[in-house]
């Protein structure tokens, strides 16, 4: 019997990778996003493009907030299980603009989960992030750890659906799963990210700004061992106190778990830089600066959970998914 998935967000990065994954295993998958301006609209189309050409795959544009458009595509596309993705993101931006992140992250994240809920779906994993742990200094970061310190608007909306889809989980009985990302980076990545702005300037000849004067470290995730790692997490169904492993964060009180995808492996920005210079046989005009605001020095993350749940974690070391990607960025880019 095939499968269906509803997923937000997949003109987005790590939407486009997970639909296409799904996709070729053989999942009816139905996309929808926003197709904002956030940046290169282009991008966004090639990658809804390449997934258009799976005959499973079928898309609705349109915003989170339009709670009536989303509750018709999630109704018409009676799934299975619901990925959501889809979310205004970066650290930076939501210094200059907070409100998007009210309406997408939070607005937008409630329209979803009441679709959920009059659909009766069997599982609905949504996107945290690793900026959640805010000022937390012990490391790796655990889940069992409190996350109470978000340091920018965009970590406090990603805990505030944290906190909306355990209530959710618990009054409605929606076995819910979210997941904290940890600095994603690979093919078809958004330019606004730091590798892909790293790449630029050093193909380019022109600056990169490096914060806190280098002194950074980022548990860096190659994408496909993220979207693995999602598929995986699918049948992972959170329930009772039966379907606990070792170390959960299972709730007490509803069927709600979350988990850390990262690398395990935190390391040193300028490092990966070194690695991006390797790659695109030039060196980079450094332009240090001090810590940005909201930023934080280092993330790490402790991946045993996911590795309990599923039997895997990811592996793909940062040298080998630089290569990687900065093939696809010369293909894309011509450079």
């Amino acid at each position: 019997m095939t499968r269906r998935a509803f997923i937000t967000g997949t003109a987005g990065f790590i939407g486009f990778h997970l639909a296409e994954l799904l996709l070729q295993e053989g999942w009816q998958v139905a996309g929808y996003d926003g197709m904002t301006s956030y940046y290169d609209l282009r991008l966004k189309e090639r990658r809804h493009a390449i997934l258009c050409q799976h005959a499973g795959f079928r898309a609705t544009e349109a915003m989170l907030e339009d709670e009536a458009a989303l509750a018709a595509a999630v109704e018409s596309a009676a799934p299975d299980v619901i990925v959501h993705l889809a979310a205004q993101a970066g650290v930076r931006y939501s210094l200059e603009n907070p409100r998007a992140y009210i309406d997408a992250n939070i607005v937008g994240t409630f329209n979803l989960m009441e679709a959920a809920r009059r659909t009766g779906v069997a599982h609905l994993l949504m996107a945290s992030t690793s900026s959640v742990y805010g000022a937390n200094t012990e490391m790796p970061f655990a889940e069992s750890q409190k996350a109470d310190t978000p340091l920018t608007i965009y970590a406090a909306t990603k805990k505030a659906t944290e906190a909306m889809g355990h209530s959710w989980a618990h009054i409605h009985g929606i076995p819910t799963t979210m997941f904290r990302f940890f600095t994603v980076y690979g093919p078809w990545g958004r330019p606004d990210m730091a590798p892909i702005r790293f790449a630029k300037g050093i193909a380019e000849g022109t600056p990169i700004d490096i914060y806190n004067n280098g002194e950074m470290w980022r548990d860096f995730t190659y994408v496909s061992d993220l979207v693995r790692a999602i598929r995986l997490l699918i049948d992972a169904v959170p329930g009772g106190p039966e379907t606990a492993v070792e170390g959960d964060s299972l709730s007490p009180v509803a069927p709600f778990r979350v988990v850390n995808i990262g690398n395990s492996t935190s390391v040193r920005l300028l490092d990966f830089i070194e690695a991006i210079e390797q790659e695109l046989g030039a060196r980079a005009i450094r332009n240090y600066m001090g810590m940005q605001t909201g930023d934080v020095p280092a993330t790490w993350a402790d991946a045993s959970l996911l590795q309990r749940l599923t039997g895997y974690r990811p592996e793909t070391g940062f040298r080998e998914g630089v290569a990687r990607f900065i093939a696809w960025y010369r293909d894309y880019y011509a450079a």
